[in-house]
């Protein structure tokens, strides 16, 4: 059964379904066709968990992997599995989405058919692949442009998500309701997105901000915009930004700021 929980932005407030503790594989023949979807994986130095990712994934149309200056064997491992690797020298979380992208492109001008949805997932394993159709189903049957998973309405690993993601997740959250009414409860980065409607976004950001200008433009957008509770676990080895203190720092900083920034434009 279902629990609700409330999630109060100010004066507003979102009532939403809390995610129950087990999420079964989808039944394959129950799935919606996935060949007009896209899956983009960064990744930084993930040979562990990329394995892991890549096998629960579901067959979809193409699978890209952006390895983001790894120094074991991420990419080779991406390659055994049948991913599409393309290289991205510049560390950053938004580099590495935005080469995955430009190599897209890059595919459909040799001939390769366009996608219709585009879904971003990290490598490290804390999310759930095999959950990627419940995110991609409402954008197939054209009932959402952009749907999110949301870790803090899903049931997370205790310390998948330490005290600091969660409360600047909130915060971050909070001022987007605040500036652009958006209701938000999550940055996750398990996100699927229309293709079309992505590249009319014009997303720039190279590094910690990627996810944030997502969604602040989708909301400025007026794309059709749903939140699915997703489950969290332990990352496989140490996070990138929230595993130090000056990556929290920085990844907090450059969200901020951008909130800012388009809060001040809007």
């Amino acid at each position: 059964m279902l629990n609700k929980e409330l999630f109060s932005y100010g004066e507003a407030a979102l009532v939403t379904d809390h995610a129950v503790s087990t999420f079964e594989k989808p039944n394959e023949t129950n799935i919606t066709d996935l060949s007009k979807v896209t899956v983009i994986i960064p990744a930084l130095n993930e040979e562990t968990s990329l394995p892991l990712v890549l096998s629960d994934l579901p067959a979809v149309g193409e699978v890209i992997v952006v390895d983001n200056g790894s120094t074991d064997q991420t990419a080779e491992i991406a390659i055994a599995h049948g991913a599409t690797v393309f290289n991205e020298p510049k560390r950053g979380y938004g580099a590495a989405c935005l080469h995955g992208l430009q190599a897209l492109r890059q595919l459909i001008e040799s001939g390769q058919q366009a996608p219709q949805v585009i879904v971003f997932i990290d490598a490290d394993y804390s999310d759930h692949p095999n959950l990627l159709p419940l995110l991609v189903t409402p954008i197939l049957n054209d009932e959402a442009d952009f749907v999110l998973g949301s870790r803090l309405l899903g049931e997370r690993e205790p310390g998948a998500m330490p005290p600091q993601s969660v409360y600047g997740n909130q915060l971050a959250c909070f001022l987007m309701h605040t500036l652009f009414g958006s209701e938000y409860t999550d940055l996750g980065p398990f996100r699927a997105i229309n293709y079309r409607a992505l590249l009319d976004l014009q997303m720039i950001d190279d590094n910690f901000g990627w996810t944030v200008e997502m969604q602040i433009k989708a909301t400025r957008a007026h794309l059709r915009t749903r939140e699915i509770p997703v489950p969290y676990r332990r990352r496989i080895g140490n996070s990138k930004i929230s595993g130090t203190l000056s990556g929290t720092v920085k990844a907090g900083s450059k969200i901020l700021y951008l909130i800012g920034k388009y809060g001040l434009k809007h």
